[in-house]
């Protein structure tokens, strides 16, 4: 007979059978994860959908804890709620095998100091396609940790990604970061995602050419990719599939063999070799603490780079990174958004720069809302000017009263965005954008309307960024937000007779709740005949549509 002791043990011992599995799943959904909703992917942290609004550290930033200690009061101003932030393989394993976690705990702490969130960038054997911040170690054992080489046989500042050792070495130390973050931040889960190395690719050659690369481009190509190829051909990128199909879609050839002599092929093999690696890290941290991982992409043609054309390749190779990644730092942003924002790879804009304040804030809204974006990040935010840091914190404060609608409306087609189109040059297109809301039509100009010209002459373009989005509440009510631009209305499709503007309202949400300020009427919307979102400021207006004959 058992005792009392005993009986009770035994009931909480069936009880914990019974409750297992649902603590185990508990956990695993409170943890941040994608999930695709309304035909989109987003990310969720703690049960509830999450949207970054982001800043990367200029490189060298988080290797100084008082240095950064500084930042966070800054960052918090802009109303940034989450800080990208590199770990570095050098710091954190001076010496093989004993692990120093200083500033990645200092991070953490700063973080939740200022309640933000942290993205993760392991800054492993690549850093801007260079091994720099590899161990010492690791630099001065070359026998042991194997470089790639230029065709002429000298060596290069990028350990080979053919090397066992060089694998393994970074593996280990990235699954000591993970085991670190799941001893310290499983509970808080200040960490949303890892990036796995940074901007990987060889350089200045498209591929590595020691021998052991050598040997592995002339041995058949992996049946792994064959087979990929082959059930995914109706969508594979149309040069990798033209580069196959048109050397017969072989199986069992080498990379020349398969598809054909050239710089393309080259890249192709690398992109498969660097995605190897790279899927191989990833799979192993996951197996730790399964956070989301996304690789990042520098775009620049050529060297394995997780540019759009060796997307599948990407994917056959390392299935374990959730997002291949673009940093934009070219005027054609709406371009390089747009081709990342496709089926299969969510949109993460990691790093965005090169660009005025105004201009970044205008590329985000559009990322948001056109494109669905999980997040958007301004690089090197603690070198922003006072200014500019004005600029962003205004927009970004637009975005935070916008989040929670952003959330609900991606991928439901009751949202959009606006962002004239420029070129790699820089030349922009002012013309005028029609888009489609429910039963009405926005046209979105970019040029002053008033005063009106001479006869002839050009309307002057409107001063600044020209961007922003459109979000639908109900069937004649909308907000309005962003900078640069007047909207004019008309009625969708083959509907009978115009639309008027009933009101517009200036406003804000205040602990969600919208809260108008002033009616925007008369002078304020040319007697009824315009929304103007003003040059220079980001700025949020509900407007009410009606139609008449």
């Amino acid at each position: 007979m058992q005792t009392q002791p005993r009986r009770i043990l035994a009931i909480f011992a069936a009880v914990a059978l019974v409750l297992a599995p649902q603590f185990v799943q508990a956990q695993a959904d409170s943890m941040p994860h994608l999930a695709v909703r309304h035909g989109v992917t987003q990310l969720i942290v703690d049960g509830h959908l999450f949207l970054i609004r982001g800043g990367e550290l200029e490189n060298s930033s988080a290797s100084s804890l008082p240095y950064l200690n500084k930042l966070w009061p800054e960052f918090a101003a802009m109303h940034f709620n989450t800080v990208i932030a590199p770990v570095y393989w050098q710091l954190i394993e001076p010496q093989e095998g004993h692990f120093d976690f200083t500033t990645v705990d200092g991070l953490l702490q700063g973080a939740r100091a200022h309640h933000m969130h942290l993205v993760l960038l392991w800054f492993g054997s690549w850093k801007n396609s260079v091994s720099c911040y590899a161990p010492d170690w690791v630099k001065e054992n070359e026998q042991l940790f194997p470089r790639a080489e230029l065709p002429d046989g000298r060596g290069l500042e990028i350990l080979s990604a053919f090397s066992s050792s060089n694998l393994d070495a970074d593996t280990a130390a990235f699954v000591a970061l993970m085991k670190h973050l799941r001893a310290i931040d499983s509970a808080q889960r200040t960490v949303l995602m890892v990036q796995v190395e940074n901007e990987i690719g060889i350089i200045p050659k498209s591929r590595d050419f020691s021998s052991a690369a050598n040997a592995a481009f002339n041995a058949p190509v992996p049946a792994a990719l064959t087979s990929y190829l082959a059930a995914h051909r109706d969508t594979l990128s149309p040069a990798l599939r033209q580069a196959w199909e048109g050397h017969g879609s072989k199986t069992g050839g080498n990379w020349t063999d398969t598809f054909g002599p050239g710089p393309l092929t080259d890249n192709l093999f690398d992109a498969w070799t660097e995605a190897r690696y790279t899927g191989a890290v990833a799979a192993a941290g996951k197996a730790v603490y399964p956070l989301p991982m996304y690789v990042n992409a520098a775009l620049i043609p050529g060297g394995g780079r997780p540019l759009p054309d060796v997307f599948d390749i990407w994917h056959a190779a390392a299935p374990a990174i959730d997002m291949l990644s673009p940093d934009i730092y070219f005027p054609n942003f709406k371009e390089w958004a747009d081709r990342y924002a496709v089926p299969g790879n969510p949109l993460f804009i990691p790093e965005s720069g090169r660009a005025d304040a105004g201009q970044l804030a205008a590329d985000a809204f559009y990322a948001y809302a056109q494109r669905n974006a999980i997040g958007f990040s301004v690089y090197a935010l603690e070198n922003l000017s006072a200014v500019e840091q004005k600029t962003l914190g205004q927009a970004y404060s637009v975005l935070e009263q916008l989040t929670p609608l952003l959330l609900a409306h991606q991928g439901t087609g009751q949202l959009v965005g606006i962002l004239t189109s420029t070129s790699f040059d820089g030349k922009e297109d002012l013309s005028p954008q029609t888009l489609t809301l429910g039963s009405y039509t926005f046209n979105a100009t970019f040029r002053r309307g008033w005063p009106p010209v001479p006869p002839g002459q050009m309307e002057p373009p409107i001063p600044g960024a020209h961007g922003g989005l459109i979000l639908q509440l109900g069937p004649n009510d909308f907000l309005v937000a962003g900078s640069g631009m007047f909207l004019t209305f008309g009625v969708a499709g083959s509907g009978q007779g115009q639309a008027g503007i009933d009101s517009i309202w200036e406003g804000q949400f205040v602990d969600g709740v919208w809260t108008p300020g002033r009616n925007l009427n008369g002078d304020d919307d040319n007697q009824g005949r315009w929304l103007e979102l003003p040059a220079g400021q980001f700025t949020i207006r509900r407007i009410k549509l009606y139609r008449y004959r």
